[in-house]
């Protein structure tokens, strides 16, 4: 197995880490979203990550505004408890540099064009022959056999998966996600799959290629859409904001505006209209079973909006709430961090200090034991050349 990070390299490259992945080295070669948000997650669990930039950097860096004091708030988000080194492969001694740093890595990342690292040297096999144990994790947008030549960026796969077919009102034009969903799983795809191979490896020794495309992500992920297909023979539909299965589980309007409502059950559906004060649409034969609701619901909803006109969205969320329904106001992203600041949540921890000092949110698992560490805010360009490059020339005398 590759050995942990030696004691004198870390009195160079910085304070000993802690936690779960403490002493396991990312190479970190990937740019933009899936790859650098997986290697966030992993330095968040005490893996020491170097990120390795070309001379212009992570694309991310420019793209503002928005911006915090002239950083992108993208490349902001996504880029804590890393270590940054500037290395242009094309040059012969920073390609070598990179070489060793991957040669000592027990993780490698990199989301280039599938064969895009092969004439640096810097492909999985040639990394492997001379660090069998390494963990090298490839993202692509369509894998590395027939899409290599497709372009991986997340909206063409949102268009090209089916996505984009299901966002939007019914007859109006197909909407993509107003996220990078697909990036965002392919990142959590990601650690999955290193994780699993890391596992393998504390078993066997042995590393492996790890792989994850964007289309794979995007048919996995849109689960109860994709069986709709492949075991039902159907293909899904843009419903707008309803459910094909369900109703109601989609905005009604009350009396100053609309309110996510959501009845998946008879119980609950008997809860709704009670509390809604139309106890009789319940005994309604049209509407007592998931499947009549579903058939009829062209019947149902007036029945429902009509009632939701007696109040307001605050009026109807407290009711419906106490009354163990599930419903929600549609609120922009500061409702949603002021909803995880009043439940407990603490969405937001600050990294760095002093004119560092970046706030972000924190990372999405809770352990009891695992604490996650925020070390380190998201690095300048070339913050830490000198440091690694140092250690990197030392470590290749050392070998000599």
């Amino acid at each position: 197995m590759s050995a942990p990070i030696p004691e004198q390299a870390r009195a160079v490259l910085g304070e000993v880490t802690t936690g779960p992945l403490a002493g396991l080295l990312v190479a970190d070669f990937s740019r933009v979203l899936a790859g650098p948000f997986a290697t966030q997650i992993l330095g968040d669990f005490g893996a020491d990550v170097i990120k390795v930039e070309a001379p212009v950097g992570d694309e991310t860096r420019g793209w503002r505004p928005p911006e915090r004091d002239g950083v992108s708030t993208y490349y902001l988000g996504i880029n804590r408890n890393k270590r940054d080194v500037v290395l242009d492969f094309r040059d012969d001694d920073d390609r070598a540099l990179a070489q060793e740093l991957a040669r000592r890595a027990d993780i490698v990342i990199e989301n280039f064009k599938p064969g895009g690292l092969e004439k640096f040297g810097l492909d999985y096999d040639s990394v492997a022959a001379t660090n069998p144990s390494v963990v090298y994790a490839s993202i692509s947008g369509f894998g590395s056999a027939g899409g290599a030549g497709l372009p991986g960026y997340d909206l063409i796969v949102q268009a090209m998966s089916g996505l984009m077919s299901l966002t939007g009102d019914a007859d109006g034009p197909a909407y993509r996600s107003g996220v990078s969903v697909f990036d965002i799983m392919s990142g959590l795809q990601s650690v999955i799959g290193i994780l699993t191979a890391l596992r393998h490896r504390d078993a066997t020794g042995e590393g492996q290629h790890v792989e994850v495309n964007l289309l794979s992500t995007a048919l996995a992920g849109m689960a109860n859409h994709s069986s709709t297909y492949v075991a039902g023979g159907t293909v899904p539909y843009r419903m707008g904001n309803a459910h094909p299965s369900l109703f109601p589980y989609e905005p009604l309007p009350a009396k100053d505006g609309d309110i996510i409502i959501v009845a998946a059950t008879d119980r609950q559906f008997t809860a709704l209209v009670e509390t809604l004060g139309i106890p009789e649409v319940g005994d309604d034969e049209r509407f007592t079973t998931t499947d009549a609701r579903n058939h009829n619901r062209a019947e149902l909803r007036p029945l429902l909006v009509e009632a939701l006109q007696q109040g307001t969205i605050d009026e109807w969320f407290e009711r419906l709430t106490a009354a163990g329904i599930a419903c929600g106001p549609i609120q922009t992203i500061d409702g949603g961090v002021r909803l995880a600041e009043k439940l407990g949540l603490d969405p937001i921890i600050t990294v760095g200090e002093g004119d560092r000092a970046v706030p972000m949110i924190r990372n999405a698992i809770t352990f009891s034991r695992s604490k996650p560490q925020y070390r380190m805010p998201p690095p300048t360009l070339g913050e830490q050349s000198d440091e690694v490059r140092a250690w990197l020339r030392e470590r290749e005398e050392d070998d000599r």
